[in-house]
């Protein structure tokens, strides 16, 4: 079946839902131009042919005029069998081309809406993996630093820690020589009051 320009004007798409695609109004804003330059070419061959009729039907008449005496009768006899046999074949040559012409172009359109469809998929895949490989970079140079810095922190605990254990054991050795020192110091003491003590009691009262 032939393509015609009103085809393409009630041609109904089915929309989709939740997919990538085109916007409907400039799609139908589109076939409406297409349409009007199919519609002008159509009109033009029209016209072409209405001439390459009317001029194949003018050219028996014309050498008829020539000689003045023949009647007007035999000058217009020709003109019936003219328009009846030339139109037929140039009304129905150029009709073939017109309809391969108009499919041609809609399966170009056809093919162009499909191309721009998958580059537009295609881009949109490159830019998500762009996304989530820059994520992923990302990522990992965030948990690589938190990593370093957890490294840096249990390196200064436990160099504190280790201070603070000699810092403790310094202060057990103080207390355990500071205890012996006292309990050196006290027994002294204890002793010189033994030794004071004893002394005071040997020593005699005097009488007065």
């Amino acid at each position: 079946m032939a393509l015609t320009p009103e085809d393409v004007v009630t041609k109904q798409f089915q929309h989709v839902r939740f997919k990538e695609g085109f916007d409907p109004d400039e799609v139908d804003d589109f076939l409406d131009e297409i349409v009007v330059e199919w519609r002008k070419t159509i009109a033009e061959n029209e016209e072409l042919k209405a001439k390459l009729a009317a001029y194949e039907s003018g050219e028996a008449p014309a050498q008829a005029a020539a000689p003045a005496e023949e009647p007007v009768a035999e000058q217009s006899a020709p003109e019936p069998e003219v328009v009846e046999e030339v139109p037929a074949p140039v009304a129905a040559a150029p009709a073939a081309p017109v309809a391969t012409g108009g499919a041609a172009a809609s399966a170009g359109i056809i093919e162009l809406a499909q191309r721009l469809h998958d580059e537009h998929v295609a881009e949109g895949v490159a830019q998500r993996d762009k996304l989530i490989s820059e994520a992923q970079a990302k990522a990992a140079a965030i948990l690589a630093d938190a990593e370093a810095k957890g490294r840096d922190e249990i390196a200064r605990l436990e160099s504190e820690r280790v201070t603070l254990e000699g810092r403790i054991s310094e202060l057990r050795q103080f207390e355990r020589d500071y205890r012996s020192q006292l309990r050196g110091f006290i027994e002294e003491k204890l002793r010189d009051l033994d030794v004071a003590g004893s002394t005071s009691g040997a020593t005699p009262v005097s009488a007065s």
